[in-house]
């Protein structure tokens, strides 16, 4: 698994982006990068509006997964292709590699991570126990109340698409 280009898909440049309310648009491109390769989930996103925010400093065990080899994913991965990139992401981490920001959706109270779920897995066995997120909801209000009541750091503005 090739990570997406480090500068181009970086915490700092999804900050960047979430200032200049173009959260979406940065989504977008990354999940159409090679790396991400999740050109559905970006076409799905691009189909309705959602409002953004972050990103946000999350536990990892807020997280949602729904990737990987366990039985009851969602989205069933071989084990041996998810352990090989997994560890992959492991060993980049080790030479300094910075993730781009995971994306989540506020669904039911809970925190569905809908892309990086490799990432999260490589974060977590690296030693991390919190990651970065791009979290969307359904709506306005949703996002507000999130806002309001969350516990996690928020660390850039919010922004609707």
């Amino acid at each position: 698994m090739t990570q997406p280009s480090s500068t181009r898909f970086s915490l700092a440049s999804a900050r960047a982006a979430a200032e200049a309310d173009r959260i979406a648009e940065w989504v977008g491109d990354f999940l159409s990068s090679r790396g991400s390769d999740n050109v559905v989930l970006a076409a799905a996103l691009a189909q309705a509006r959602h409002w953004w925010l972050g990103p946000v400093r999350v536990p990892l065990d807020d997280l949602v997964r729904l990737a990987g080899p366990e039985d009851e994913a969602l989205v069933p991965i071989e084990a041996e292709e998810w352990h090989e990139d997994v560890r992959e992401m492991e060993e980049s981490l080790e030479e300094g590699w910075e993730p781009p920001p995971l994306l989540a959706e506020w669904q039911d109270d809970r925190l569905l991570l809908q892309d990086g779920n490799h990432r999260a897995e490589a974060l977590r066995r690296d030693g991390e126990d919190h990651a970065w997120v791009l979290v969307y909801f359904p709506d306005e209000a949703a996002r507000e109340e999130f806002r309001r009541t969350t516990r996690y750091a928020l660390h850039a503005p919010v922004a609707d698409t």
